[in-house]
């Protein structure tokens, strides 16, 4: 086994059709369909889903890829199809997209590894930081409901505490984890924004509360990466999990894990095979990457390396801090609109992310019924709605949200 070794010289030019982007014409819409209304970004035409006759709020549930990522998705199966692969082309690819992914966030490329979901990489921290019965484990209740199974679990398995951080009317503070926080504490974990109620934690106050009693932070940051720039070295991380398919653009399968470089002979694997080995001998003896690409066990889905490196790139041409102040404004609006009609918000106000979430009476069955007649996509659950503001929504998007919200008063 020589894995990333085998000769694709005579494959460079091949190369090329995997970056191909599709006309617009074969991705069934027109280019100018979605113009109507403000765009102060300049990117509602490679949204496509802004044809469709609704208005979309709900990317904090499953977020629209534009058009480069349709066109570098269907370039790869394109490629599939028509002509001989090799591991070693994908290989190449999944490292350029590791290195995209690490100047995103502030890292190094060896400080990034790909596994297959956030909750695999919120698992691995789970099972591998060393723990031992009697310690215990933070989060708070604003976590992702998938991210509390998986720490629940370790009580059962290794017998440590779980320790859950209850809000204050939507507000989790670092003081209201300092509390839960002693000598055997082992580890933190939050959202850096909730799934909840959109609530963006202080993180880097947390870090420094972790650190300073010996534990370390993980970091879900799922509902951040896209919508604001994230930094692990200014917030000090220990480690940070995202899937690609929200704010990041991408598609489903694939999710960047950074794990700081000084951790990395300190937190052991569960999981081995074949794409971890650098060198082998003889007799099957193998030496394993020592950097982060060692939680690259098996195959990746390389169809959605491809979307999630042509998702970096537009990203990084519209410029996430460009994003971040058109989405804020927008939902400072929104907070304000909501404010004017009555609505209790669910979301701190002035929170600095784009996802705003906001009481309501009436059941769920109705309030949904009532969106979904209006053509305004939000999430809606018991008690709650959420809406979430992203870089191709406009004023004419919130206009529409608040005409329903004022008929629901």
């Amino acid at each position: 086994m020589s894995l990333g070794r085998r000769d694709f010289v005579s494959k460079a030019a091949s190369l090329a059709a995997l970056a191909a982007v599709a006309p617009s014409s074969a991705l069934g819409v027109a280019p100018n369909a979605a113009s109507r209304g403000d765009d102060p970004l300049g990117v509602r035409p490679d949204f496509p889903i802004l044809a469709n006759g609704r208005t979309y709020l709900n990317s904090a549930y499953i977020t629209p890829s534009p058009r480069d990522v349709l066109a570098a998705g269907n370039a790869f199966l394109q490629a599939k199809s028509s002509r001989p692969m090799t591991v070693a082309e994908l290989l190449a690819k999944t490292n350029e997209v590791r290195a995209q992914f690490a100047k995103l966030i502030n890292a190094t490329p060896n400080e990034i590894g790909f596994v297959f979901a956030t909750s695999e990489g919120e698992n691995t921290v789970a099972n591998n930081v060393p723990m031992a019965p009697g310690d215990n484990v933070v989060v708070d209740d604003l976590h992702y409901e998938g991210a509390l199974v998986a720490q629940r679990q370790l009580e059962t398995r290794r017998g440590i505490e779980l320790r859950i951080v209850k809000h204050r009317d939507g507000l989790v503070t670092p003081a209201d984890f300092a509390r839960h926080v002693d000598n055997r504490t082992r580890l933190i974990s939050l959202s850096y924004v909730s799934s909840i109620n959109g609530l963006r934690h202080d993180v880097r106050p947390i870090a420094d509360i972790a650190h300073a009693h010996g534990a370390l932070l993980h970091v879900d940051a799922i509902q951040a990466l896209g919508m604001f720039p994230v930094d692990v070295r200014a917030d000090d991380m220990d480690f940070l999990s995202s899937g690609t398919y929200k704010w990041l653009l991408g598609g489903f399968g694939v999710a960047p894990f950074y794990i700081r470089q000084s951790l990395l002979a300190r937190v052991p694997l569960d999981r081995f095979g074949a794409f971890q080995v650098t060198s082998q001998t003889p007799d099957h003896h193998f030496q394993l990457y020592t950097t982060a690409r060692r939680y690259d066990y098996a195959t990746l889905p390389f169809a959605e390396i491809y979307q999630l490196g042509a998702a970096l790139a537009y990203l990084d041409k519209v410029g996430v801090t460009r994003i971040q102040e058109h989405t804020l404004a927008l939902t400072r609006r929104l907070e304000q609109g909501l404010l004017a009609q009555g609505y209790k918000l669910f979301t701190p106000l002035s929170n600095r992310a784009s996802i705003l979430s906001f009481y309501t009476t009436k059941p769920a069955s109705d309030v949904r019924a009532i969106f979904d007649t209006a053509k305004v996509d939000v999430t809606v659950r018991e008690g709650h709605v959420r809406a979430s503001v992203a870089l191709f929504n406009n004023a004419d998007d919130l206009d529409a949200l608040l005409a329903v919200t004022k008929r629901m008063v």
